[in-house]
């Protein structure tokens, strides 16, 4: 039994809300898909969260940009890369500002791990955007349509499951290609050792499905849960309108949920 969780995006509010509802689910196992930051106002916070609570993080396009550079990014997310670089580097605890530093440097692109189901095993990757491009591939439902060679494409790269997160969309790819909505599914997903599949967890802190509620996953006997959880959107929002260099569209797709 674990959790996947990603794009946090320095949401302190939507993150603990998951961060509780995990833990009274019994779940101890927590997986991010990376961008734990990004677009909000709360990276410290964010940030020292992860560390302490998650098995295993996946470095994130936006985590990348504070890191290193931010690369093809619009406006108000160079910005908030920008700003939230600033106030790690604030930091005058020079252990604490060691450790965060040394955490962002040391996320790793790709986690893999085996599980079992019917005497079979599965293979499941971890990455934050695509088995292909794994810190930034958008991979979007439309794609079906759109770009049907490309979502085959990816699946050539997948063994059994992949989880992602980037797009802040949840659901389910199949190798058809098809795509499945969580409420299509009934909220949840039965793995079959048989069948491959890419599973979209959504988006803890900035949910774009036009549901603002605080989206994550979970998997239990071989099963995956989609979970939405409410949370206050108007404090998170107005501490986003309090700070000039962040893009205040940030806030006002909180309210909306795209």
């Amino acid at each position: 039994m674990f959790a996947i969780i990603s794009d946090i995006h320095s949401n302190i509010d939507a993150l603990n809300t998951v961060l509780e509802d995990i833990n009274k689910r019994g779940i101890k196992k927590i997986i991010c898909l990376g961008d734990v930051l990004g677009y909000g106002p709360y990276p410290f916070e964010c940030l020292d969260l992860i560390i302490e609570n998650t098995e295993t993080c996946i470095m994130g396009n936006h985590d990348y940009a504070v890191l290193y550079e931010p690369t093809n990014f619009n406006y108000g997310a160079e910005l908030a890369a920008y700003w939230t670089r600033e106030q790690l580097c604030t930091e005058e605890d020079i252990k604490l500002a060691e450790k965060r530093w040394s955490f962002l440097a040391g996320l790793p692109m790709r986690y893999s791990f085996e599980l079992e189901s019917e005497g079979q095993i599965i293979n499941v990757d971890m990455v934050h955007a695509s088995p292909r491009r794994p810190i930034n591939e958008y991979v979007f439902p439309d794609d079906i349509f759109t770009s049907p060679a490309k979502v085959t494409s990816l699946f050539d790269n997948v063994k059994n499951i992949c989880f992602i997160g980037h797009t802040h969309l949840p659901g389910v790819f199949l190798e058809d290609p098809d795509f499945y909505t969580p409420d299509e599914l009934g909220d949840y997903y039965p793995i079959e050792p048989e069948e491959r599949a890419i599973i979209n967890v959504g988006s803890v802190g900035q949910p774009r499905d036009r549901d603002k509620r605080a989206s994550y996953a979970y998997v239990q006997d071989n099963k995956v849960y989609f979970v939405r959880l409410e949370y206050d959107i108007s404090k998170i929002s107005e501490k986003i309108y309090s700070i000039p260099m962040l893009d205040n569209f940030e806030a006002d797709r909180l309210i909306e949920g795209r």
